[in-house]
């Protein structure tokens, strides 16, 4: 993956994307497999925003059967069995536990017959992905942390889990072969219009601040957030904050869904690169949709709703990372009284201005493909195109050809004879796919690239070295945090920072004043001791 603002100049687009979250890489990569030519744009680094900051899951969404939402179910559990098949690499199955306990919101009986219809809208007769009741004392033995004072039992159900910005990354990648131009730090500074119709923009490059107009017939805004703040769009958006704290490790390979008791909201326990991932609130947000942060408010509710279950509580000392992403939801009408985020749709729906610039409002990860696709029908509709979607049950850009079980085995079997522990060399191969061979090329000639760069997390010198050389990073932190997560899943010194930015400041191309700057704007945005 290389970034060509040059290669924006003199070319005639199909189709500019503005945005670099999961719905512009899903559209950018669809688009450029049905043939058209395509630009997509984003002003900052590959899912780095609300895209990154996900309760990394592909589910159906278990709560959104109390609101009677099957549509947005049904829809989310099929697209969740597509991608298990489709990126085996990128999407794996995750098995959730549900305690029942004594007087509490929902009781068994109901437990039951929501998890039976999430199974059924699943449509899958593996046995292996249905739910299952266990008596509290086998429950206890799955999370033997949960406090037993009242618990009857517990259910577990599967969904799948993924590592969102590195979705992202992989769609940008597959939009690159197919042909699209992708330029991250990249930002939109103006409409171009001719007879009422926008048939062009101005876009910056942000690391030289030169400008260039762009000549698209159609252009799309997957910009998330940042649709609350330009007219039309901040009319259709309603936006809301959801945190996440990282917490220490406390679950195997299982994780678990539970009910605040203050509001009886769903929240997670998830296991992520060996730690927990505590999340998410659910909070309506009308700040700077840049500068979404963490609150004292939100550490208070997420560490109160998970002590009401652990016998040993977690306190402020042992939060690790955190961070905060800003949803986007189609606002309901203006007649309704307002609802809490929690009970607006996660449903999604593309409008058209007067213009002709479509734009992307609301929706999830899970389900973003097949938005993605009714984005290219609608673009291709109005160039007069024919071509349908080819991206279902397409298998992933770096996703193995052969049985993925037997892939998964032999490969894991040559990192460990080049010195890679064993849980690195598993989260490599979830992390790269096939692309998996360029760093044991680099282990061959560099033997101590095997070694982790943190001793506590599964990640290794030559990942780092591989991400800097090979995929678009521009600053410290777009490695540190999106291309590897080290910046949420540590407590990272300054020393460290400093190691790490001399391990790749050659591949870099930094000089030691960069590699200041580059800490210093690390220190900025992240807790750094």
């Amino acid at each position: 993956m290389r970034r060509n603002f040059g290669a924006l100049q003199n070319r005639q687009f199909d189709l500019l994307v503005c945005g670099g979250g999961i719905y512009g890489a899903w559209t950018a990569y669809d688009a450029s497999l049905r043939g058209l030519k395509v630009a997509i744009v984003e002003q900052g680094d590959w899912a780095g925003a609300t895209s990154s900051a996900s309760s990394k899951l592909i589910h159906g969404g278990l709560r959104y059967l109390e609101t009677y939402d099957f549509k947005m179910v049904s829809k989310s559990l099929q697209e969740r069995k597509m991608l298990l098949q489709a990126a085996p690499h990128r999407v794996w199955s995750l098995r959730f536990g549900v305690p029942v306990y004594a007087q509490q919101r929902l009781n068994r009986l109901q437990l039951k017959l929501g998890l039976a219809l999430y199974d059924f809208f699943a449509g899958d007769n593996d046995s292996k992905m249905s739910h299952r009741y266990f008596n509290a004392e086998k429950f206890t033995t799955r999370f033997p942390f949960l406090h037993d004072n009242s618990l009857k039992g517990g259910f577990t159900y599967a969904d799948a889990q993924t590592d969102d910005a590195r979705l992202v990354l992989e769609l940008i990648a597959g939009a690159l072969d197919a042909g699209a131009v992708c330029v991250n730090y990249c930002k939109l500074v103006e409409l171009l219009q001719s007879n009422e119709k926008v048939d062009g923009a101005i876009v910056q490059d942000q690391l030289t601040q030169t400008s260039q107009k762009i000549s698209a017939r159609q252009i799309v805004f997957t910009t998330g957030q940042w649709l609350a703040n330009t007219a039309p769009s901040r009319e259709w958006c309603r936006l809301a904050k959801g945190v996440h704290l990282v917490m220490p490790a406390a679950l195997g390979s299982e994780a678990l869904l539970l009910t605040a008791p203050v509001d009886g909201r769903v929240f997670f326990m998830i296991p992520w690169y060996g730690m927990t991932l505590l999340g998410t609130t659910d909070t309506d947000f009308k700040g700077d949709e840049a500068q979404a942060v963490v609150d004292d408010s939100d550490i208070d509710y997420l560490l109160a709703a998970a002590n009401h279950y652990l016998k040993i509580p977690w306190s402020r000392a042992d939060i690790i990372g955190s961070f905060a992403g800003v949803r986007v939801f189609k606002q309901a009408s203006h007649t309704a009284p307002p609802a809490s985020p929690s009970a607006l749709s996660r449903d999604w729906e593309l409008r058209s201005a007067s213009n002709g610039v479509h734009y992307a409002i609301g929706g999830k990860i899970t389900s973003s493909r097949q938005d993605a696709a009714r984005i290219v029908d609608a673009v291709c509709a109005q160039l007069g195109i024919t071509a349908t979607c080819v991206t279902t049950g397409r298998l992933f850009p770096w996703a193995p050809q052969q049985n993925f079980a037997q892939w998964h085995g032999a490969m894991q079997n040559q990192a460990i004879q080049l010195g890679i522990d064993a849980q690195s060399a598993h989260w490599l191969l979830h992390r790269h796919g096939t692309r998996i061979t360029g760093i044991f090329h680099a282990i061959e000639v560099q033997a101590d690239l095997a070694q982790r760069v943190i001793p506590s997390l599964p990640f290794i010198h030559a990942d780092l070295v591989y991400c800097a050389a090979t995929e678009m990073v521009i600053h410290l932190d777009d490695l540190l945090r999106r291309r590897m997560p080290l910046l949420i899943l540590a407590r990272l010194t300054c020393d460290q920072l400093r190691h790490i930015a001399l391990r790749v400041a050659n591949t870099m191309q930094w000089d030691n004043t960069r590699i200041d700057q580059e800490i210093e704007r690390c220190q900025q945005q992240w807790t750094i001791q």
